[in-house]
């Protein structure tokens, strides 16, 4: 399948652009840090975004697009079937990471390389930002985990503890651009 990929802005992506995304996920195991170590454990509920949630996602992406984020989707004819966007705010201490705030692949489109793209697509966006590192705070799930390990993701390096106390149960992670 041959699919466009473009920069988002507000002629190609509205608050009506993922009405047709499916963000759908089971989950059966997550990573979580005990005793200092990295375990899998039995964690079973399925993730689904409805229709309000899909457009208060796009809403968001609307608003943050040119402002404070860049964004980059992936679109089947008009559909959007994955985005990606990344914050224009450059940040830590030792590392200049820039954060992937958002990474979404819709279901029936996932593993065909669209999310390789599309996360080369925020890579290159962050180095020319100035940026050393990506950030991502990823969900724990064995299969989102397996995902970003395969791009090249590590452990981050340097935890933003703002980014880490939000979502308790992702992994901070990094990619070294």
């Amino acid at each position: 399948m041959s699919y466009q990929y473009k920069r988002l802005n507000n002629n190609n992506f509205t608050g009506n652009s993922l009405d047709d995304f499916v963000r759908h996920q089971t989950v059966t195991e997550c990573w979580r840090k005990i005793d200092n170590d990295w375990k899998l454990v039995p964690n079973v509920y399925e993730e689904n975004w409805s229709q309000v949630q899909c457009r208060e996602i796009a809403e968001d992406v609307v608003y943050n697009i040119d402002l404070e984020q860049t964004g980059f989707g992936a679109f089947d004819g008009g559909r959007i079937i994955g985005f990606a966007t990344i914050s224009h705010r450059i940040f830590g201490a030792a590392a200049r990471y820039v954060q992937l705030v958002c990474f979404q692949i819709s279901e029936e489109y996932r593993r065909q390389g669209i999310g390789r793209k599309l996360f080369s697509m925020a890579c290159e966006e962050a180095r020319r930002m100035g940026a050393d590192k990506l950030y991502i705070s990823a969900h724990s799930s064995k299969e989102s985990q397996a995902a970003y390990r395969a791009l090249g993701c590590t452990p981050a390096e340097e935890v933003d503890e703002g980014l880490a106390a939000a979502e308790p149960f992702d992994v901070q992670m990094e990619y070294r651009l």
